[in-house]
């Protein structure tokens, strides 16, 4: 099989991850051949990586995509808003695509990308993770084959962790859905997909609830000042305190995305938590995303499924299906997921295969960042023999569900997915 010719537009963490697990786990499979990103020690680091002459090694996707198509996909991996143009344009010049979650940051841009994919025969991957997975592959094989009998209802819940929402979703690049995408679509999308994928079936109505409650003005300590460096007389016991998450390096997934720096030193992290807002007070961010939400949906086939995304855990997802045969109730953290048969009345430990304990995204998603490059490029090679990959269509439908539950949050009713759609296709721009 030949290398797949890559490149890469927006070397943030994300899209530096799937490169270097690629070079970590497949190097047979990949060749990176161009870069663009605005950060040059980001741009440099791919640049050198992988020995990237200077005139494939540029600032800006309108610049790499200026040239004649020389690789055989792309991955784009900007920021939520930053996903549509550069998608549309690679699409038009026939690059197959690696597109980082959420496909695009409005539903109208979705379906675009998906039709337009699908007019020119080009083949778009959005990285749903969860589905390369070890710990998912497994659940979806358990109700594939039946150890369930017919899924009549699912629990799951998505803990992103008290810190990690601090530092993403009210210090970081997504506090701001106005300039980056709901918190249902940027954090969620992954968890809707997922459901989707392991019933089978579409859904056919939701309705959900969630707010911004805790991470507001109102909640600051008495005394506290904008930033934590500047001596907050609740620093000590405040689980949010920016020196220990940052400086003392309590948290260090998080420190690289503080100081844009992959070896950041003590001098970059300190210019990170007093001069952005990393270091700010967590009450005093201009945050907006929700920092709890809950959906119920229920699919064609008459499953329901209860949703639940909160800050307020450790962090970690957990799921539980309830069939006519069987009770699976699984732990991502957790080597074994646990199956009660009704016949039996056993519940059976069934350990998962490549168990990655550290479902974060410094720790590769639990194996999907890891599975989803080596799949991507097994797929365009024609090498590809498992389930996860799905097409553009599927994921774009599946992103709605997340625009739809966003509508039904705001508007506070329940919304049906085919008068949803037909009224986002009837609305077309």
């Amino acid at each position: 099989m030949k290398k797949i010719k890559l490149i890469l537009i927006g070397a943030g963490d994300r899209g530096t991850t799937y490169l270097d697990l690629g070079a970590k786990y497949c190097p047979e499979l990949m060749e990176v051949v161009g870069v663009a990103d605005p950060d040059l020690v980001r741009r440099n680091y791919i640049k050198n990586k992988f020995n990237i002459p200077d005139d494939r090694a540029l600032e800006t996707w309108e610049e790499i995509l200026a040239l004649p198509k020389f690789a055989d996909a792309a991955i784009i991996a900007t920021q939520d808003q930053a996903h549509f143009a550069p998608a549309m344009k690679a699409i038009s010049l026939g690059y197959e695509l690696l597109l980082e979650k959420p496909a695009a940051a409005t539903p109208d841009d979705c379906l675009k990308i998906a039709d337009y994919a699908n007019e020119m025969g080009v083949r778009v991957v959005v990285c749903h993770v969860l589905r390369y997975t070890p710990f998912f592959r497994l659940i979806k094989d358990l109700i594939d084959d039946g150890r369930l009998g017919k899924v009549m209802n699912v629990i799951h819940i998505e803990g992103v962790g008290n810190v990690h929402q601090s530092h993403s979703y009210v210090r970081g690049n997504w506090r701001d859905t106005t300039t980056s995408s709901p918190m249902i679509l940027a954090k969620s999308c992954h968890d809707l997909d997922i459901i989707q994928w392991l019933l089978g079936s579409k859904c056919t109505e939701l309705h959900s609830f969630g707010s911004l409650r805790y991470f507001v003005s109102a909640n600051k300590p008495e005394g506290a000042p904008e930033y934590c460096y500047q001596g907050c007389p609740a620093g000590e016991d405040c689980p949010y305190n920016a020196i220990k998450i940052y400086k003392e390096r309590q948290f260090p997934p998080f420190v690289g995305t503080a100081t844009r720096k992959h070896n950041p030193t003590d001098e970059d992290i300190w210019k990170a938590i007093t001069t952005t807002d990393y270091g700010k007070c967590v009450f005093s961010c201009a945050n907006n995303a929700v920092d709890h939400q809950v959906v119920n949906l229920e699919y064609d086939d008459g499953v329901t499924v209860s949703f639940t995304m909160s800050a307020f855990n450790k962090g970690g997802r957990k799921i539980q299906i309830m069939g006519t045969k069987g009770e699976l109730t699984a732990n991502m953290g957790s080597e074994f997921v646990e199956l009660f048969d009704f016949k039996t009345r056993e519940t059976q430990q069934i350990r998962v295969k490549d168990y990655v304990n550290d479902e974060s995204i410094k720790g590769g998603h639990g194996g999907g960042d890891q599975g989803i490059i080596q799949a991507f490029c097994e797929y365009l090679g024609g090498t590809y023999t498992g389930k996860s990959i799905c097409d553009i269509t599927t994921s774009v439908e599946n992103h709605l569900v997340a625009f739809a539950a966003e509508k039904s949050r705001v508007e506070r009713r329940a919304i049906r997915m085919d008068e949803y759609v037909n009224e986002l296709r009837a609305n077309r721009k």
